[in-house]
């Protein structure tokens, strides 16, 4: 009698995404994609048609892969992160998961490796249950909910469906805290404790926040307890919002702002955390290790460093493995046991 065959199960652990290549034409069509999402820019469509295609993509790409180009190696940043990243949760769930036929994947909501490919592999294979990890710690209508769009307009095509968990966030999970604290304080062991300690994340524009996407909230809540685990006193630490872009009024305070302030000011030493990024890229690379450390020193600041994103750090693993072990010892309950 032939063994009952184990159920499949996907994991999707997704990130942003990248260019294919850090050159013009492959930032072209990355900000295209990206920018043509109307979850990531909410003007009228034919008013931002024409701002896109006559202003941004005409100007924009040659500056921007100039500085991708700065920061890439062998490939982008991010994507040998995340890539990587998928490699060690893999290992870690099949060695602990031997009742599925187990499958973790990599995906990326614009450029490769694409969330839509990942979706067309699944027709090719139906699975019995998908589990989707967006990688942004805090939630945000413009990054982890295009992630619901793409397996929204996958699922009506779909007659064979999966059981399918998305994951919203976590940005107060202790292991998530712990692990920005002791990445801090390793950091600090090596180059010493700066003036300053600035949490600084991903920016939005204030109207989505004011229509209740809840992000700038949940990076003030993320901040607050890594200060606290830190034990950090409030004029020890701030958090701050980069990546401003056009001229409507973004959530505050400005990271470039509060930077030059603390120049102005005579602050000694700063190092920069950025606890909305679980993989260095471009943003945290080039604009927050080097443009803001421009602004802050030509201000008249002292010393200026970056601590890198978690990326492929062991607490890192532990914490991505966790949440999705948990939704895992779930399903050996209706899937497992059959």
């Amino acid at each position: 009698m032939s063994a009952t065959p184990k159920p499949k199960v996907t994991v999707v652990l997704a990130n942003l995404g990248t260019p294919d290549e850090a050159t013009a034409p492959a930032v072209r069509r990355f900000l295209k994609q990206f920018l043509s999402d109307t979850r990531v820019i909410e003007i009228p469509k034919l008013l931002w048609w024409i701002i896109l295609n006559l202003f941004v993509l005409p100007f924009r790409p040659k500056r921007v892969a100039e500085a991708y180009a700065s920061v890439w190696s062998n490939d982008s940043p991010m994507r040998e992160i995340v890539l990587e990243q998928t490699r060690l949760i893999k290992q870690r769930l099949e060695d602990e998961n031997h009742h599925f036929d187990l499958t973790v994947v990599p995906a990326m909501t614009y450029g490769q490796p694409s969330i839509y490919g990942v979706l067309s592999q699944l027709e090719k294979s139906p699975q019995e249950h998908v589990i989707l990890l967006p990688l942004f710690p805090q939630y945000s209508a413009t990054s982890t909910a295009p992630l619901y769009d793409a397996f929204a307009r996958w699922i009506p095509k779909q007659r064979h469906l999966p059981g399918l968990t998305i994951m919203k966030d976590y940005h107060q999970h202790p292991m998530f805290i712990q692990a920005l604290a002791d990445s801090v304080l390793n950091y600090q062991s090596q180059h010493g404790k700066a003036e300053k300690l600035l949490m600084s994340f991903h920016g939005i524009p204030q109207p989505y926040a004011d229509k209740g996407d809840p992000y700038a909230d949940r990076c003030r809540v993320t901040a607050r307890l890594v200060a606290e685990a830190l034990h950090l006193n409030e004029d020890e630490w701030a958090i701050s919002f980069q990546s401003r872009f056009g001229k409507q009024e973004w959530v505050k305070p400005y990271t470039d702002v509060l930077l030059e302030q603390w120049g102005k000011a005579g602050v000694k030493s700063v190092q920069v955390l950025s606890p909305a990024f679980s993989a260095d890229c471009l943003e945290t690379l080039e604009e927050l290790a080097i443009q803001n450390k421009e602004i802050f020193q030509h201000a008249g600041g002292g010393e200026y460093a970056y601590i890198p994103a978690l990326n492929t750090d062991q607490a890192h693993i532990d914490l991505l493995a966790s949440l999705v072990q948990a939704n895992l010892d779930g399903l050996t309950h209706t899937l497992a046991h059959r």
